[in-house]
């Protein structure tokens, strides 16, 4: 059997890892071939290109590579139809992938689409695309299969590999000690971590919000600490700018990455919109979720929006279950009374707690191997059909 798979970044890479890893374990003698970054490669993936160069982000940028991932487009596409996979794998990355989802497709290929594209939130006329372009959908959270079946779209959940991976107590108070040594904390003093984002943008217009809060929770709680982990070094410098702007230093550790640790180590944590609210609530952290745009791209993206909330664990929940502001609601005294309010209402949060065990059981279901049992009875299916 021979799978086809483009992941364009690293969160793909990782779930395609998985996905290998499983359908080997049914299928020893699978080949795997296409786009993929070193965690598929090092299950026996063969990539005809970089990874990296499909990790574009923006308007700019896709713009001036656009003749490049164009070339890239087209060598795979030929690759693939004329020596066509049992079954191809696109795993998130949608502006790319599903474009060659739609060529393979058209071409008689069983094309699956892993991890759902926002469609439930903003631009649902892309429903007609995907419908276009996948015989499947892989949706990593129960609430996006409904817009899927509402407009007759096949879509199977098969739960996020985060939630498999972290223990469903979040590693309990032995991994936040043993995060704490490792980044060098203090372990009897609380710790909130500070998340302003991993984007440049998303730093300058959360990351002075974030300093001033911080500042006015350390009059109150002169025996916090704060952590902040930087995506890179360029993030490092950009951060380590804004303290120094702000005259503020002692009790602000900065890492470059090690963000999994910091959330670990917290007891709280003040952090941009983004996935990393996910790991957050699997690891059982209490948090506040802020999130910023520019005037006009907030006004054009809120009219488009079609959801309540924007905050994963508020849209498992179904609820406003964590406290989240956006865009003119981001200030240091909304911040700074939510993260008053978690620091001294214990039940405040155990009430987190409670919502955020639940929604880890409900998403916490095998999604490597469920996933590849739906790729394979697609890919057997389409077999038979293609015998009979």
């Amino acid at each position: 059997m021979r799978i086809g798979m483009i992941a364009g970044e690293a969160s793909g890479d990782t779930l395609g890892e998985g996905l290998i890893r499983a359908i080997r374990k049914r299928c020893p003698d699978a080949r795997f071939e296409g786009i993929g970054g070193p965690k598929m490669i090092a299950q026996g993936f063969e990539s005809f290109a970089q990874m990296e160069r499909l990790s574009v982000m923006g308007f700019v940028e896709p713009l001036a590579r656009l003749p490049e991932l164009l070339r890239i487009k087209r060598d795979l596409e030929q690759r693939f139809i004329r020596n066509p996979p049992d079954v191809f794998v696109g795993i998130d990355s949608p502006g790319f992938n599903l474009r060659v989802e739609q060529v393979l497709h058209d071409h008689a290929i069983p094309t699956v689409h892993y991890v759902s594209p926002s469609v439930w939130a903003w631009g649902q006329k892309r429903i007609h695309k995907i419908a276009a372009a996948t015989d499947l959908v892989l949706a990593l959270f129960p609430f996006e299969t409904a817009f899927y079946e509402q407009h007759q779209v096949p879509v199977r959940f098969v739960g996020h590999p985060l939630a498999d991976a972290i223990a469903l107590d979040g590693g309990g108070e032995l991994e936040k000690t043993n995060a704490r040594v490792r980044l060098g904390l203090a372990e009897d003093r609380p710790c909130i971590a500070l998340m302003p984002g991993s984007r440049r943008n998303e730093i300058s217009r959360l990351g002075p919000v974030f300093l001033r809060t911080a500042m006015e929770l350390r009059k109150k709680f002169p025996d916090l600490q704060f952590v902040i982990p930087c995506a890179n070094a360029q993030r490092l410098e950009q951060v380590s700018a804004l303290l120094r702007e702000a005259g503020v230093g002692v009790d602000f550790q900065l890492y470059d990455g090690q963000s999994h640790d910091a959330m670990r180590a917290a007891d709280i944590v003040l952090q941009a919109s983004g996935t990393a609210t996910l790991e957050a609530m699997l690891l059982k952290r209490p948090m506040v979720v802020a999130y910023s745009l520019s005037p006009l791209t907030y006004a054009l993206a809120s009219r488009m929006l079609k959801v309540p909330y924007v905050s994963l664990p508020n849209l498992l929940a179904g609820e406003r279950l964590v406290a989240e502001f956006l865009q003119y609601d981001v200030t240091p005294d909304n911040l700074y009374r939510e993260l008053c309010r978690l620091l001294t209402d214990i039940s405040a949060q155990q009430s987190l707690m409670q919502g955020f065990s639940r929604i880890h059981r409900e998403i916490r279901c095998g999604a490597d191997d469920q996933a590849a049992e739906a790729v394979l009875a697609l890919a057997a299916e389409r077999a038979v059909g293609k015998g009979a």
